[in-house]
């Protein structure tokens, strides 16, 4: 599987070198939704992998090496787990550095909803690629797209409104039904895409 993790990673490491500028201004920007965004965007980078690998038919490519489905259905989440925590350490980074020389504040519970927010669109995103296929669920990656924004929109109200002392009345709350949403969601994702991307095989 690591193998597969570092193949995606080569495949669009170019995007990727343009995704962590956008992490840092958008860390550096006094907005919780721009800070929200730029992890909540990288649950989306699977899917420029899995595009590559539909244009150049990895699939027939991958059947005749020593990987099965679960392998390369898992590869993909692993590489978009991966890429979630990557874009909330940096933005964490980014915001304690600009915290030391401003008088903006890290936000650790808007850091951690960003984090879960981003596991859950992973989560319902994959299964809908791996049955539809990139081309084809476009309008689907649209929708999924509008939940993208709608999540860190969310995320951004929650995190703003803590200046005004209430939100940490139900921040713990609010991020146990996150966790909770975010492992349910995994659990029955994962198990569609593996049946999705056999049935695609056939």
């Amino acid at each position: 599987m690591k193998a597969l993790i570092l193949k995606d990673t080569y495949v669009i490491w170019r995007q990727m070198k343009y995704f962590l500028v956008m992490i840092l201004l958008f860390s550096a920007l006094p907005s919780g939704f721009n800070n929200a965004f730029a992890i909540v965007y990288a649950s989306m980078l699977p899917y420029t992998a899995l595009a590559y690998d539909e244009r150049s038919k990895w699939d027939q490519m991958a059947a005749m090496m020593p990987y099965s489905s679960q392998d390369i259905v898992l590869g993909k989440y692993a590489f978009g787990w991966l890429c979630i925590a990557a874009a909330a350490v940096l933005s964490a980074l980014f915001q304690a550095v600009l915290s030391l020389v401003t008088d903006r504040e890290v936000l650790p519970g808007m850091l951690a909803l960003s984090l879960l927010g981003g596991f859950c669109i992973l989560a319902v995103s994959l299964p809908v690629m791996f049955h539809f296929g990139v081309e084809k669920g476009r309008l689907a990656m649209f929708l999924i797209i509008f939940l993208v924004c709608g999540t860190a929109g969310a995320i951004a109200n929650i995190a703003d409104s803590a200046t005004g002392g209430t939100v940490f009345a139900f921040q713990g709350p609010v991020l146990a039904v996150m966790l909770i949403a975010a492992l349910v969601l995994t659990a029955v994702s994962v198990p569609l895409s593996l049946r999705f991307y056999k049935k695609r095989q056939f």
